[in-house]
C-alpha cells in the first residue's frame, strides 16, 4: 500500500445520477458520520452522467472528491471509478438518495473489526414499494440458489470493504450488487448487519425491469465463475459427454428397433434428433477444450491464479 493510501482511513464512495434534491443533504450528513469517527477521510462522488443540478451542487461542497462521467454508464461502472480513485484503507459504499443512513457507517466498521474483509448492509425493513420489493426479494430467492453468498439483501449499498478486496477486481454490467459473492469466491471473510433504510424524499427510483434483467444475467456469470471459472471443461466437456451419450444411446434404439423389428424410419424425426444430439455433444465437448485454454491464457495474462494467498509468514 502506498503513502498516500496509509494517510486516509476510511473513503466513502456514492453514485450520483439525478440526485439534484439530495446531493448537498447527503454530503452533509455523511461529512457529520465520518467526522465523530475521528480518523482522517475522504469523500468521492461519481455523477454518473446527471442531467440536472447535481453536478452543479457537487462543485459547491467540501471536502469532496467529484468524479464527472461524460454521459450514465450505470451504478457498476460509477462504483468502479470511485474504488480505483480511492485511497482509503477502508471503502464504505451507499446510494445518492439518502435512504441508506450514513450514521450506519459506525456500524459496518464496528462489524468488520470482528476480523471481516466485507460488511454488508441488510435493510431487514425496507421503505420501498411492493413492487421494487418484490423483484428484490425474486432476485434474492434466485441469487440463493445459484451463488448462496449468505447475504440476505445484495441490493443494499450500503456496504464497507478492506481495500485488498479490490486489488484484482474490475467490475462490468450491474455486477455490483455481487461483489460480496465475488470477494467470498476467493476467500474474503463476508457478513452483513442490519442497517436503517427510510423512503426516497426526493428524486425517483432509478431501478426498474431492464437493470433486473440484467442483473440476473449478472448472476449465471457468478454462478459460472464461483462453481467453473478455473474448470469449464468440467461444465461443458461433461454435458457434451451426457449429450453425446443419449444421442448414441437413442441411434443404437433405432438401429435395433429397424434391424430386429421393422419400424420405418423415413417418416420419424427420431434419426434426425439422434444425429443432432451426437454432434451438439461433440461440439459442448469441443467447446469445453476451448473454454478451458482460454481461461488458463487469462490467468496467466493477468499474472494471476485460481487461490488467492492472505498472507505468508515465516518464523
Amino acid at each position: 500500500m502506498n503513502e498516500a493510501s496509509q494517510k486516509i482511513g476510511l473513503s466513502v464512495v456514492v453514485p450520483l445520477y439525478n440526485e439534484e434534491g439530495n446531493a448537498r443533504e447527503l454530503h452533509q450528513k455523511i461529512v457529520a458520520a465520518c467526522q465523530a469517527l475521528g480518523k482522517p477521510f475522504e469523500i468521492i462522488f461519481i455523477d454518473d452522467g446527471s442531467r440536472d443540478k447535481t453536478n452543479e451542487i457537487c462543485q459547491s461542497l467540501s471536502p469532496l472528491k467529484l468524479i464527472t462521467f461524460r454521459k450514465n454508464f450505470g451504478q457498476t461502472a460509477a462504483f468502479d471509478a470511485g474504488f480505483k480513485n480511492s485511497k482509503g484503507e477502508i471503502i464504505v459504499t451507499m446510494d445518492g438518495d439518502l435512504q441508506n443512513d450514513p450514521a450506519d457507517i459506525k456500524v459496518l466498521l464496528n462489524k468488520m473489526s470482528e476480523g471481516f474483509d466485507v460488511v454488508s448492509g441488510w435493510r431487514k425493513f425496507r421503505k420501498d414499494s411492493f413492487m421494487k420489493k418484490f423483484f428484490s426479494r425474486t432476485a434474492n430467492v434466485l441469487r440463493k440458489i445459484l451463488i448462496d453468498d449468505g447475504i440476505h439483501d445484495s441490493g443494499c449499498s450500503l456496504k464497507a470493504y478492506k481495500r485488498e478486496c479490490f486489488e484484482d477486481l474490475d467490475l462490468f454490467g450491474e455486477m455490483h450488487r455481487f461483489i460480496p459473492a465475488t470477494l467470498k469466491v476467493q476467500g474474503f471473510k463476508v457478513t452483513e448487519i442490519p442497517v436503517s433504510h427510510y423512503p426516497r424524499k426526493h428524486g425517483v427510483t432509478k431501478y426498474n425491469w431492464k437493470r433486473g434483467v440484467k442483473g440476473f444475467v449478472d448472476m449465471i456469470s457468478v454462478w459460472f465463475w464461483k462453481k467453473y471459472a478455473n474448470r469449464p471443461l468440467h461444465l461443458f466437456g461433461a454435458g457434451g459427454l451426457v449429450v453425446f451419450a443419449l444421442g448414441m444411446l437413442t441411434g443404437l434404439a433405432l438401429i435395433i428397433s429397424r434391424i430386429y423389428y421393422a419400424v420405418p424410419m423415413s417418416n420419424k424425426i427420431w434419426p434426425l434428433v439422434a444425429i443432432f444430439m451426437i454432434l451438439m455433444g461433440i461440439q459442448l465437448f469441443i467447446f469445453g477444450l476451448l473454454a478451458d485454454i482460454v481461461v488458463k491464457s487469462y490467468f496467466k495474462t493477468q499474472r494471476r491464479m485460481n487461490y488467492n494467498i492472505k498472507n505468508i509468514v515465516e518464523f
